[in-house]
């Protein structure tokens, strides 16, 4: 057989694709067998991966014998050939086409964590299968992606019957089909291991998913970035300090530590553009509050997000805001980090801030160790105290940083993920 897997599938596609390396290229693989080969693909080109759900219609009746495709942005392809044959009009195929494409708006919701298909504006996509018998699921991809206004789009597929391929090859800039056989018969036949690729799998080789968000408040909206891993255990909203944002360099390395323990993260910009050049809201611990507030309220109407168990990782006066909005959300916020934070700033919010807290400092961060021990003894609930030695306010030291996020992972991941937690009367000072 030309393929051991899909794996290896991939691996030979990627020899034929290597002069795009170094491109603005993104792979799209078909799922779910698709996915693997395309996986391969990404690797080699070091490109980011994603999906194109494209879904196929099968003859009412007989599911298997594709009649036609669906794929976003309305695209509907029938084979009149094929109806022709069965004797069918096209309205059979009506309700079969509203089932698949509800079917591709769920998997779209699954695999990427957005019902959206991605962005490929300008871009050069390389879409893969695992093999093409009819085409007519590639075709309708293929349409799709073309509404959207891709610099070139080329098809790359290990196995794929002449005349199929000569068909799309008219739709396309660029076709890949290494094995070309005059009796296809059945792609599977062309394999050594054709087993059927898993949404698990095809989640995991995804990997996290991150996607611009916005997040109406009064006078605009909050703009943020939101990342998934795949199976995540909970999600984390950051509070950032005065005059930062959703893009802090230390918030975004705590977040991508996270990301690594299998916690969301959703980095955002608590006040508008134009709320940002009125610098005295940047003290506004209310008006904060209510932002962090807000992020929660949002994260729990949407449907990737809404299982998900919620904490809050607040920085500077980013801290106060976090605990208000725990006081004020108690059964939204299940943990509370603050990273050289200023919980004081919280005030009366503090005696009612149940959630497990952790509160970070640097041991040389003068008045701010004062503020937190002041503060650490007003929390009723379960709550730490780390100092991390020698760290000043920013954690700018040689694995302060680190130390921060590994603590902020370890905590959100013993509250967030479902873990036995600690009794709320408990407290301890390091």
């Amino acid at each position: 057989m030309p393929y051991r897997d899909r794996t290896h599938a991939g691996q030979v596609l990627a020899r034929s694709l290597d002069r795009h390396r170094g491109a603005d290229v993104v792979v799209l693989g078909l799922p779910r067998g698709g996915v693997p080969v395309a996986a391969e693909i990404a690797r080699a080109l070091g490109a980011p991966l994603d999906v194109m759900v494209a879904r196929k219609v099968g003859a009412p009746g007989n599911p298997e014998f594709g009649v036609g495709a669906v794929a976003p942005g309305g695209v509907r392809i029938v084979d009149a050939r094929s109806l022709l044959m069965l004797g069918l009009p096209e309205s059979a195929l009506d309700q079969t086409i509203h089932d698949e494409t509800q079917e591709m708006e769920r998997r779209l919701l699954l695999y990427r964590g957005d019902p959206r298909p991605p962005d490929v504006a300008g871009k050069t996509v390389i879409l893969v299968d695992d093999g093409l018998a009819t085409g007519v699921t590639a075709h309708a991809a293929i349409d799709s992606l073309r509404q959207q206004g891709p610099a070139r789009i080329v098809l790359a597929v290990p196995v794929g019957a002449p005349d199929v391929v000569a068909r799309l090859a008219d739709l396309v800039d660029e076709v890949v089909v290494p094995e070309q056989p005059e009796d296809l018969r059945a792609v599977g036949l062309w394999y050594d291991d054709f087993r059927q690729t898993t949404d698990a799998e095809v989640i995991s080789l995804l990997g996290p998913r991150t996607r611009k968000v916005r997040i109406p408040v009064d006078g605009g909206e909050m703009l943020g970035d939101l990342t998934l891993p795949n199976g995540a255990q909970g999600l984390v909203v950051f509070a950032h300090g005065s005059g930062s944002g959703r893009l802090s360099p230390r918030n975004r390395a705590v977040a991508r530590r996270l990301n690594e323990a299998g916690l969301g993260t959703l980095l955002l910009d608590l006040l508008t553009e134009d709320e940002e050049r009125a610098k005295d809201l940047r003290f506004d611990i209310p008006l904060l509050a209510g932002r962090v507030g807000a992020a929660l309220a949002w994260a729990r109407a949407q449907p990737d997000t809404q299982g998900l168990a919620f904490g809050l990782f607040g920085a500077s006066t980013g801290a106060a805001a976090a605990l208000v909005a725990a006081a004020e959300r108690p059964a939204d916020a299940a943990a509370v980090v603050s990273r050289g934070g200023r919980p004081d700033l919280a005030g009366s919010a503090l005696r009612r801030a149940y959630a497990p807290t952790l509160l970070i400092v640097g041991g040389a961060d003068g008045e701010v160790v004062d503020l937190n021990e002041e503060a650490f003894e007003q929390l009723p609930g379960e709550k730490r105290l780390e100092i991390v030695p020698g760290a000043t306010h920013l954690f700018e030291e040689l694995g302060a940083l680190e130390r921060v996020a590994d603590l902020a992972a370890a905590w959100f991941s013993d509250h967030l993920a479902g873990r036995e937690r600690v009794t709320r009367s408990s407290s301890t000072k390091r």
